[in-house]
């Protein structure tokens, strides 16, 4: 896939805000702190489009990427970040859930864990939801080039173990480094848009 636009053309915070124009969603869920703009960034082929910050939290709300006017990549709050308020932690939760739950242009789920370390209680609290709602997902495991290849198998199926990883779901190591896994990406977006 050859990226040759992208444009961030909302952050909204409600339903009505979304964009009306049917295009194929892909939403990128995941912990503060995974990698979420490294991600967009890698994939779009743009250093800083997507802002990474050095604060965990930084994202509130639900920000909508057009790519080629063909898809949008669906940026969520990162999850799991105790220092913002359990007000706001409880408003994104609901804002996700709804997006979820309610947005038929969703094709796909891509659920960004750090391939470093296990799921936390949140990666599997998150993959349970998207399963009770029959979601199709992807595992992304970030970060990958951190873990040497000797360990990178024992570390693929204890996220898969961990996780208990549902036949029919796909399981990508990334790297925004060494670009490993992004033309998995970008094939997996092929075959459902």
């Amino acid at each position: 896939m050859k990226i040759k636009s992208v444009d961030l053309t909302i952050s909204a915070i409600r339903r009505s805000q979304y964009p009306e124009d049917n295009k194929p969603e892909y939403l990128l869920i995941g912990r503060s702190n995974v990698g979420k703009s490294s991600f967009i960034n890698t994939m779009v082929n743009r250093k800083n489009y997507a802002r990474t910050s050095s604060r965990p939290g930084k994202t509130q709300t639900i920000n909508f990427y057009n790519i080629n006017d063909e898809f949008y990549f669906v940026d969520a709050p990162g999850y799991g970040y105790a220092k913002v308020s359990k007000t706001k932690r409880k408003k994104f939760g609901l804002m996700i859930e709804d997006y979820i739950i309610n947005r038929k242009n969703l094709r796909c789920v891509f659920l960004l864990i750090d391939f470093r370390h296990r799921p936390t209680n949140d990666d599997i609290l998150m993959y349970n939801f998207l399963k009770y709602y029959k979601i199709p997902t992807v595992i992304v495991g970030t970060k990958s080039d951190k873990i040497g290849i000797t360990s990178n198998q024992r570390q693929r199926n204890m996220i898969i173990n961990d996780l208990d990883l549902v036949v029919g779901d796909e399981f990508i190591t990334f790297s925004s480094i060494t670009k490993d896994g992004k033309e998995d990406v970008y094939k997996k977006i092929e075959r459902t848009m």
